[in-house]
């Protein structure tokens, strides 16, 4: 790395520059790159081949009618655009002095503004926006560069970052308190460090690689710990909110809400007595929620409140669990990563779904891709307007105008609402409340520079509402999200306590069923009078073959019957988001119940009763929207929602249709991706899932289609994915150009297609390791193991699963001619079928729901 006395003159070479950008910025960022002993831009040729990194990098922009050519400053594909202008500093002119032997000295040149000056920042966030386009137009070629980087030559460089590579967005990097890196402080060697790792690595700074590694190792000891202290008789909820206080103060004390590392410290001072522990941490909860004096801190604390620490009893610990606590509490709970954070704890402190801990979470990338353009977008073409407002205000002098513009923006900002009427443990909701406060720190920043003073209200998570039938994870949620918030404003101002009360009880999560309300429920028996039961929706065990999450059959739940059934009434929200549960319209009956099922659709009669369950979220989020009115503020300006990827079979699509079509008030899809890896949060599992975007009126959207997937996964970012993209009006089979889905059957065809069967239950169909040991106890009969597929394994070429045929054989005939596969069915698909409502599938339960007789004579055909 470059010595002392070459920084130092390097700054004080270019420190008096000024003027002229032209004449100064590829000599600047030349040397510059020569004191980091990093490689300097290639020369231009005749060709492309240096294209990747050189300066004035031609790009092409398409507009609608034409296309235009401009020239990036300097470039390095897959790693930064970089875009140049030249301030001044304020000078006097100097009157020549006959005395010294001085002449007079004049200021001629002031290049794009004198810094500190109204002019300066608009010369800077034009300079922001440019490169934001150059970024879109190189990355047709190229990708999308994580960094932007807008250089006053000589004075600052500011950082922006979007890790997505799919253009959601740039954000100052590292915040908005960081983002700025000025000429003195390349003196530092961590800036230096910084710029170098941009030029070369610049994807190992996403933040979300390290904090998904920190959380993973924080929820694993609260695992152990809650596991430890049930083993001791304690019940579930006492230990979980015992844990969830010491997780607390574990972050508040490494985000100096109390002093900087005196919980750990309290801790360490019990080993050796640990049965003082139990009265220490009750007596320091009692003092955060009240904001006393903390007897075990010897100091007064914040007054915390919100609810989290109104209960400050604590449990009795033993050496090993102080141990385990103290491990905990020496990770650094600044680097945790809100958005999975939710997910880890939730299982961490449930004990049914525990042993999930080590599945994969829903990667942060893949909810971020659908917040963007849920809630982003808008906000940020919103704030575009003002910006170019505030350009034409300053030009014009009217700097009190422009900051009453950027007020009013951020007021607004800071009533704007968000909900998820599926939150499970609040990651879609943080990552929205984490992208708008980095909105508010472009907002807030302008404000102070037009002359304002900090504001006093700001983006806080009584704007972000949640409904979650899970109690744990409507706990989990709120906690989510305090913490977020606290991690930001610790980053952005050096403190994490806004004011006080520290945490405030905003009610903004709320436990409750998201679509359904009752007046009452009474359980349903069955003829003999006993308790009908079904899965409870939550517990999973492994199953001993597959190794694969599946539901536990001996965790049981009554089934209800319910009075006055009635459409949860959803809180207001300008934006709906959220990833509701991935229940098929087939299994409701299995894992809702049937009082439940039928409930539901009698209070929502138009619902069709083929559609999966998260259709009816996606109805509810819909007419939300349809309702919209900008002018009042009221009804939902967009909704997005993760939807199985069968959101374009005709049986959802039924769903869609009479709203996309309305010929009144139509919804539009702005944004969709039929088809997209996801992991389900209960199972851990991969899946596939769409993603649709809708607001009112007759738009046209941006279509994203798959175009090549990475088999390899980064737990923390997913599987790298790109898209091709298409533009115009997306119907709901989720394509743009002829509506195929008002397309009617052809009776010429008939007889020449067929729906194929229809296996219902777990065991029916198995893997080649399971078909090879039912094989191995003695010859089948033919065809009763079939090759089977569905239609994306099909396209995909995954071919490695086989259907049990059991038609048209009876019990007795199946049991005689394949006692192995009749014994795997009785252990596996029997007690699966022997709980179902239907009379058919209880007393068949060998043979497929529909095994689909039109198709069999036609598919013998082809066999002979």
């Amino acid at each position: 790395m470059s010595t002392a006395p070459l920084i130092d003159d390097f700054i004080a070479r270019w420190k008096v520059t000024g003027g002229s950008e032209h004449a100064n910025y590829q000599l600047f960022v030349i040397e510059l790159t020569e004191l980091l002993g990093l490689d300097r831009p290639n020369p231009a040729t005749d060709d492309d081949s240096n294209d990747h990194y050189r300066f004035e990098r031609p790009v092409t922009f398409a507009h609608t009618h034409k296309r235009t050519t401009g020239f990036i400053d300097a470039y390095r594909a897959g790693h930064f655009v970089l875009e140049t202008k030249q301030g001044v500093n304020q000078k006097k002119n100097r009157a020549a002095d006959l005395a010294k032997g001085t002449a007079a000295r004049s200021q001629k040149r002031i290049g794009h503004g004198v810094r500190g000056t109204a002019a300066w920042d608009d010369t800077m966030l034009k300079a922001r926006n440019q490169a934001d386009n150059y970024a879109r137009a190189v990355a047709r070629e190229d990708g999308w560069p994580p960094f932007l980087m807008i250089v006053d030559v000589g004075h600052v460089i500011e950082l922006y970052a979007d890790f997505s590579k799919q253009g959601q967005g740039y954000n100052q990097f590292p915040d908005g308190n960081r983002y700025r890196i000025y000429l003195d402080d390349l003196r530092k060697d961590d800036i230096r460090d910084l710029l170098c790792t941009i030029w070369t690595d610049p994807y190992s700074l996403d933040p979300s690689l390290k904090s998904a590694e920190v959380t993973r190792d924080i929820a694993a000891h609260l695992a152990e710990l809650g596991k430890s202290f049930e083993g001791q008789g304690h019940d579930s909820e006492t230990v979980a909110r015992f844990l969830m206080r010491c997780l607390f103060s574990m972050f508040a004390e490494d985000v100096d809400l109390i002093p900087r590392g005196s919980f750990t410290e309290l801790l360490r001072k019990l080993r050796g007595h640990p049965q003082d522990a139990e009265h220490a941490l009750a007596g320091l909860w009692q003092a955060m929620d009240k904001g006393e004096y903390a007897h075990a801190l010897l100091t007064k604390v914040k007054k915390f409140n919100g609810g989290l620490f109104r209960d400050p009893s604590a449990l009795p610990l033993n050496e090993l669990q102080l141990d385990l606590l103290i491990e905990a509490a020496e990770a650094d709970w600044k680097q945790v990563e809100p958005a999975i954070f939710g997910t880890l704890l939730e299982r961490a402190l449930d004990k049914r779904q525990r042993h999930k801990l080590g599945a994969h979470y829903t990667p942060r990338a893949y909810v971020q891709r659908l917040v963007t353009p849920t809630i982003i977008e808008p906000l940020r073409e919103d704030w575009r307007d003002v910006q170019t407002a505030v350009q034409r205000l300053t030009e014009d002098g009217k700097t009190e105008d422009a900051l009453k513009l950027v007020r009013d923006f951020h007021h607004k900002l800071c009533e704007t609402t968000v909900l998820d009427p599926a939150c499970g443990s609040g990651n879609f909701l943080y990552v929205a409340l984490e992208i708008m406060k980095r909105l508010e720190g472009e907002v807030t920043s302008l404000m102070i520079e037009l002359g304002d003073t900090r504001p006093l209200i700001t983006v806080d998570p009584h704007q972000f509402l949640g409904i979650e039938l899970n109690p744990w994870a409507a706990n989990v949620a709120e906690l989510v999200l305090w913490i977020g918030y606290l991690q930001w404003h610790y980053r952005t101002h050096g403190s994490a306590a806004p004011s006080e009360p520290v945490l405030r009880d905003f009610k903004n999560i709320r436990n409750a069923d998201a679509v359904l309300e009752w007046s009452d429920r009474t359980p349903r028996m069955d003829a003999g009078g006993n308790p009908v039961t079904r899965w409870d929706g939550v517990t999973t065990m492994r199953h001993p073959v597959t190794g694969e999450e599946v539901p536990d059959p001996a965790a049981r739940v009554q089934v209800f019957d319910y009075a006055k059934p009635k459409p949860t009434q959803w809180p207001r929200a300008e934006f709906i988001v959220g990833n509701p549960p991935f229940i098929g319209n087939k299994r409701m009956r299995d894992n809702l119940g049937d009082g439940y099922v039928e409930a539901l659709w009698k209070a929502y009669p138009k619902m069709p009763q083929s559609a999966d369950l998260v259709m009816f979220w996606w109805e509810k989020a819909a007419l939300a929207a349809r309702a919209y009115d900008a002018k009042k503020g009221k009804g939902t300006r967009r909704f997005g929602l993760i939807t199985t990827n069968s959101l374009r079979q005709t049986f959802n699509r039924r769903v869609l249709e009479p709203h996309l079509n309305d010929p009144k008030k139509p919804l539009s899809l702005l944004f969709a991706i039929p088809d997209h890896p996801w992991v389900d949060t209960l199972y851990g599992a991969a899946v596939r899932i769409a993603m649709t975007v809708g607001a009112a009126g007759n738009r046209v959207g941006q279509l994203l289609t798959l175009a090549s997937e990475d088999k390899e996964k980064s737990e923390a970012e997913g599987r790298q994915v790109t898209f091709d993209r298409q533009i115009g009006k997306i119907w709901s089979n989720l394509l743009v150009g002829a509506n195929l889905s008002d397309g009617k059957s052809l009776i010429s065809n008939a007889g020449l297609g067929f729906m194929g069967v229809i296996p219902h239950g777990e065991g029916m169909v198995v893997s080649e390791e399971v078909a090879k040991r039912l094989r191995s106890s003695g010859p089948l009969p033919d065809g009763l193991l079939r090759p089977y597929c569905n239609g994306r394994e099909l396209t995909s070429g995954t071919l490695n699963r086989l259907v049990i045929d059991a038609f048209p054989m009876s019990d007795t005939e199946l049991r005689s001619s394949a006692p192995s596969v009749y014994q795997w069915r009785w252990d596996n698909v029997k007690p699966f079928r022997d709980s179902n409502r239907d009379k058919d599938l209880r007393e068949k339960w060998w043979l497929h729901r529909r095994s689909n007789q039109e198709l069999r004579p036609q598919v013998r055909q082809l066999e002979q």
